[in-house]
């Protein structure tokens, strides 16, 4: 396609500035809460992974779709980015196992993309200013229109939306001969999880966000895992699913918490979670083990985070990992139970492999409680 034959883009912040770009291809207006990615690489995860369901996706990577999409790199069913924004678009792409290009992908899913946007300074701007709702539209219609419809776009605080990505049906990953048995609650779960307990040897059940305990229970899991996920934790909390959380945590199987899941770990025992301002997004964020003093490079992507001051002052959580560019709470574990959680992700889709080691050490408090049991 000719740089010419594009059409204009326009992008309209909930604070009222505007950014101009070009369409990528498919016509038509996108809103959400607005956000950056700091990752180089791994586009096709992010745009899969169900915890931005919602989110219009700014990435700060000059080029996007250089490399093309494959099959064996999404995270969910589909896309669940509200919309895209980026600098350069490649309408072409060189990796030899591709197949297909970005462009068909985003057209497939009826996914609203711009480019040409300056990126550095819209970034520079949410840094500033806070993560936002923002509408993006490539149809032609004015701003003075886009403004009077962002006023309706509900803010992502106070927005429940894992019951929009949950599985609808229970259903199973891996192999049924492995040697443990996962009982996950789905609350927007990424399939690279999946994959990391399938490597080590792990059957996992996946269940709707709105599991019962007793159904839970009726699987006979070694332990239960609580999946990332969209939306304000404390709108989910409002459900319902507090209750289960609770009766998971108080059955004395060990219990493992990922970004959403860990929120609730954090509610479910009284300590308040916070909207953030700008949050954090991208395959870079350093995180600091305070039990092994050993730093990790880790995957993230939350714009809601669990208190620290609470957190340092309860009886019966600590403290287990910090993030080191602002110090906010990465990790915790319960004292007197078999549950931990962290804040980032472990699965690493995409992101480097420091913190994978978090999957085993949940696997061998499977295989140790197993032995105090018999």
């Amino acid at each position: 396609m000719e740089y010419s034959e594009r059409k204009k883009a326009v992008l309209v912040l909930k604070d009222g500035t505007v950014f101009f770009g070009k369409s990528v291809g498919v016509e038509g207006t996108a809103f959400g809460e607005i956000c950056f990615n700091t990752g180089m690489t791994g586009y096709q995860e992010i745009f899969t992974d169900p915890s931005y369901f919602g989110q219009i996706m700014l990435s700060t990577t000059a080029h996007i779709g250089n490399y093309g999409v494959n099959v064996d790199e999404v995270d969910s069913d589909g896309i669940k980015i509200s919309g895209l924004v980026c600098k350069n678009f490649s309408y072409y792409h060189s990796r030899p196992n591709s197949e297909s290009d970005l462009l068909t992908y985003l057209e497939k899913a009826n996914l609203i993309a711009i480019s040409d946007v300056d990126t550095r300074a819209l970034t520079a701007h949410i840094r500033d200013n806070g993560a936002m709702n923002a509408i993006i539209s490539t149809d032609g219609k004015s701003i003075e229109e886009l403004k009077v419809m962002l006023e309706n776009v509900p803010s992502m605080e106070g927005l429940e939306l894992s019951s929009k990505v949950s599985t609808k049906e229970a259903y199973h990953f891996g192999n049924p001969d492995a040697s443990h048995k996962i009982a996950a609650v789905d609350f927007g779960i990424k399939t690279n999880i999946l994959r990391c307990f399938e490597e080590r040897d792990c059957y996992v059940k996946v269940f709707p966000y709105n599991v019962s305990y007793d159904e839970l229970v009726a699987f006979g899991a070694d332990g239960y895992f609580l999946s990332n996920g969209p939306g304000d934790p404390q709108a989910l909390a409002k459900l319902g699913v507090l209750d289960t959380v609770n009766k998971v945590i108080d059955s004395g199987l060990p219990v493992f918490g990922i970004c959403l899941g860990h929120q609730l770990i954090g509610l479910s025992q009284g300590v308040s979670t916070f909207k953030m301002f700008s949050g954090h997004r991208g395959v870079n964020h350093p995180v600091m083990n305070l039990g092994s003093t050993q730093g990790e490079i880790t995957s993230q992507n939350h714009g809601f985070a669990i208190n620290k001051e609470e957190l340092a002052k309860h009886t019966n959580l600590e403290l287990t990992h910090v993030h080191l560019n602002d110090g906010t709470v990465a990790g915790m574990k319960m004292k007197s139970k078999n549950v931990f959680s962290v804040q980032y992700h472990p699965e690493s889709s995409p992101g480097p492999h420091d913190s994978r080691y978090l999957f085993d050490e949940f696997v061998e408090n499977i295989k140790n409680n197993k032995g105090a049991t018999v």
